[in-house]
């Protein structure tokens, strides 16, 4: 049970109502924020798209939606009571009409004033529809006792230039403060538990520094292709637009900003800004790139990219990126920090891990050992290990001594994880956003000069990656095409 109820009533407007993630996540995140009682005990969810539903027949679709995908068990007087605030309304986004409609709903007290417009439509019709919201009336103005947030779904453009205009339009009718561009990755549980492992312990927060640190391994891996009809999306979108400019760089902006003077909004977006602005692809030298692209081809079952449905049988699109980074400023400078990606790798996993350096002077003897058969090796470097997904936690790697009369170290773990600390399910990443933007805490939000940032630094990659031709084959289960490996200055990927 949560322990703070929103308190202002709300309309929830959901545009792409009959879409997939509004079946998969919104409604499912919705439904539990309400068993949890954290919605406000006024208000209302309306489904806005150009289905030929009523509410009734809107409501089954909820209620298919809750049995399939939703994490709360499913209560039949709870379901009726979640419809009782749903509602249907019918319209073409290109519509005038369809929003007077909506705005005579809001303007009869049909529904509460305050209103929190959630687009999960294509990106090329985000622009129109916060136009058309303007011009109907549906957008009240910033700071006023009404308010009107509106929650953007990724892609934030496909370029800087792009991005450029999309935020150039939305800034045209709303304020900064009452846009949420949404990226789930900062909604999981262990992306939020990154600040606080750093910024309130003083244990390593000392530690993380180029005098330190070695290098930084991020991965975000997948095992699944193009399921759910996502080949044509992700043949024009490609692994650097789907993965790298947005969550990976996220993900990298919390391990390696530095500490915020507080944890309002603006406080921690400004750093992360100033990692973005100082993020570049490292320098390459001979047989040492910095950049290293595949595509899956077939075996083990599974089609190639190339032969998914709706993908160009001679697409150049990668399905795989492995990046070395740098941030040029005073903390990071020279630290490389690797980032891989990729669809149809060895398994599922996404995690950061922060390898330090190994100690001056080699004391002692290190050996790895299975059972009792232990052979000598080199010295193993501690590594602190953030666990995304799946099996969520925090690990240290270090060196103990193994007990025997003679005085050799084994490497050991340490091990934190939520499955054994706290005995319940973690939140999924739509509840925690949904409940943020309700509140109007835009902490977890990217910003305009953030998104901005992030293309300036994607798209010169994203030039090298088309200037470089056919992208590298790697076999579906791997861990990508085995050129990757020349990016690296040391083999640390082969750990696996």
């Amino acid at each position: 049970m949560l322990e703070v109820r929103i308190a202002d009533p709300v309309t929830f407007v959901i545009f792409g109502a009959s879409g997939d993630l509004t079946r998969r996540k919104l409604l499912p995140a919705l439904y539990t924020l309400f068993a949890e009682s954290a919605l406000p005990e006024k208000f209302a969810i309306v489904g806005f798209a150009r289905r030929d539903y009523d509410s009734h027949s809107f409501c089954a679709l909820v209620e298919d939606a809750l049995r399939n995908h939703s994490r709360t068990a499913v209560d039949e007087p709870l379901i009726k009571a979640f419809c009782s605030h749903l509602s249907y309304h019918c319209g073409d986004l290109s519509d005038a009409a369809a929003y007077a409609g909506l705005q005579a709903r809001f303007e009869t007290g049909d529904l509460p004033a305050n209103r929190l417009f959630y687009l999960s439509i294509a990106p090329d019709l985000i622009g129109r529809t916060v136009d058309s919201l303007s011009r109907a009336g549906l957008i009240t103005a910033p700071h006023s006792k009404v308010w009107t947030r509106v929650v953007v779904e990724k892609p934030f453009g496909r370029d800087l230039p792009s991005a450029k205009n999309l935020n150039g339009v939305l800034l045209d009718h709303l304020d900064e403060t009452q846009i949420y561009r949404i990226d789930h990755y900062l909604g999981k549980e262990t992306v939020q538990n990154i600040l606080s492992f750093r910024f309130a312990n003083t244990l390593f927060e000392p530690v993380f520094n180029r005098t330190y640190v070695d290098h930084i391994q991020i991965t975000a891996a997948e095992t699944v292709g193009m399921e759910g009809e996502r080949g044509a999306f992700y043949d024009q979108t490609g692994v650097l637009r789907d993965m790298v400019v947005n969550h990976l760089f996220q993900l990298l902006c919390l391990v390696t900003m530095e500490p915020p003077d507080g944890l309002e909004a603006s406080s921690v977006r400004n750093e992360k800004v100033k990692i973005l602005r100082a993020l570049r692809l490292a320098e390459t030298a001979e047989h040492h790139p910095a950049a290293c692209f595949g595509q899956y081809g077939d075996g083990d079952g599974t089609k190639a990219f190339r032969a998914e449905k709706r993908v160009d049988p001679q697409s150049k699109t990668a399905t795989f990126a492995a990046l070395r980074m740098e941030i040029n400023n005073w903390r990071w400078a020279g630290v490389p920090i690797y980032l891989r990606t990729g669809k149809r790798l060895a398994k599922k996993t996404t995690e950061i891990a922060i390898q330090f350096k190994t100690p001056p002077l080699a004391l002692f003897q290190h050996v790895a050992c299975q059972g009792d058969v232990c052979d000598v090796t080199g010295v193993k470097p501690n590594t602190l290990i953030f666990r995304i997904q799946p099996d969520e936690g925090i690990f240290l790697q270090v060196s103990a001594k193994r007990p025997s009369m003679q005085m050799v170290v084994e490497s050991v773990r340490m091990d934190f994880s939520y499955s054994g600390k706290w005995n319940r399910v973690l939140p999924e990443a739509y509840e925690r956003l949904l409940l943020d933007a309700l509140r109007g805490d835009s902490t977890l939000f990217t910003r305009s000069d953030e998104v901005e940032a992030e293309w300036a630094v994607i798209d010169p990659i994203l030039a090298g990656a088309a200037a470089s031709g056919e992208p590298f084959s790697y076999d579906p289960g791997s861990w990508g095409p085995p050129e990757a490996d020349a990016i690296l200055f040391s083999n640390v990927w082969k750990n696996e």
